[in-house]
């Protein structure tokens, strides 16, 4: 399988990935996209939507490729879905890969098992979603990968359950925080650009989301990746995703908990203390960032150092902004094939 990985490396991307850069070797891709091919729709689309079982929910994913490939598991951000990797799967598929991609809890067909559990949003019950759906599919490593809250799921999983992660690909590098590392005040420029989650800790906020999910999710799009010009096709295909009867509870709940202006589970503590420790990541890792990226995401340099295995950073230009695997697939899915086997 490694073999045929590597053909189909070559064959997409026209190199052959030896070893990437230890620490932070900033490589510059120029993505070969015209601004109209990057401001339509595509027209791809995934198969049925399969449910299963795992962990507190029944999970809707997508899933593309051989059965059994190695697998590679791709996460979604907020306010985004599973149709940010449309053109990533079928690349890492005929590459060789077994492509699943979840919705997160409060998206899509993902939907709670009970009405009893909490619509918890904390970072620590997203990522044991996500391991408890690799063991309800039996699937023992993969390559875990992602942008906005699915990054920082990623960067968890990689950093906490190294023997479930083979390789990790994050868009903006490490997030794994605290509330205690969220109660620290930034400077006034950069505490602007976390505006709605101060709107968010307010009942007018969550009142306003609720009202206007839709339109304030396609104002997120257009500040985070202001050079992309996506249609109301695109974006209407995946807003869908938040007409889920559970998301602006997982929303509302993530934003105040990064405050402590709400509770997690106590069945989370022990997670959240080791990621207040900031530990660090040493599964093969590439971080990635777009030249256009309008939303908060830190400096590379102030992150390179949680990254202590095979680790390569690649900024990826022509106007790029935050959904970077929808924005830039080629480039997130030759991420995704040189972390694992580089």
């Amino acid at each position: 399988m490694k073999q045929l990985i590597d053909q189909h490396r070559r064959k997409f991307f026209g190199v052959a990935a030896g070893a990437v850069a230890v620490g932070l070797g900033v490589i510059d891709l120029a993505v070969a996209q015209t601004e109209a091919q990057r401001s339509q729709a595509s027209n791809a689309s995934f198969g049925p939507i399969k449910q299963i079982d795992a962990g507190v929910l029944n999970v809707g994913y997508a899933e593309a490729g051989p059965s059994n490939g190695p697998v590679a598991i791709l996460l979604h951000g907020w306010p985004y879905d599973i149709h940010a990797f449309v053109d990533v799967a079928p690349i890492l598929a005929k590459a060789g890969y077994r492509v699943i991609i979840p919705y997160l809890r409060g998206y899509g067909s993902t939907q709670f098992l009970s009405g009893e559990t909490p619509r918890n949003g904390e970072p620590a019950a997203m990522a044991v979603d996500i391991i408890a759906l690799m063991d309800k599919l039996d699937i023992k490593t993969a390559v875990v990968a992602g942008f906005d809250w699915g990054a920082r799921t990623a960067d968890i999983i990689a950093a906490l359950w190294p023997d479930r992660c083979r390789a990790l690909v994050s868009v903006s590098g490490y997030l794994i925080s605290s509330q205690a590392a969220g109660n620290v005040p930034l400077p006034p420029s950069a505490e602007l650009q976390w505006w709605y989650q101060f709107y968010f800790a307010t009942e007018r906020g969550r009142a306003g989301y609720e009202k206007y999910t839709h339109d304030f999710a396609k104002l997120i799009w257009k500040l985070a990746s202001p050079q992309w010009k996506f249609d109301d096709a695109t974006f209407d295909r995946s807003a869908a995703a938040l007409d889920n009867k559970d998301h602006v509870a997982i929303t509302i709940h993530n934003y105040r908990w990064r405050l402590g202006l709400a509770q997690g589970e106590a069945k989370y503590e022990e997670i959240e203390k080791k990621l207040a420790a900031a530990p660090v990541i040493r599964v093969p890792a590439i971080t990635m960032e777009g030249d256009a990226n309008g939303a908060p995401h830190p400096d590379p340099s102030a992150y390179a150092k949680k990254f202590e295995g095979r680790y390569d950073f690649r900024l990826i230009t022509g106007g790029i902004g935050h959904n970077l695997p929808q924005e830039a697939p080629q480039a997130f899915a030759k991420a995704v094939i040189d972390a694992d086997g580089a």
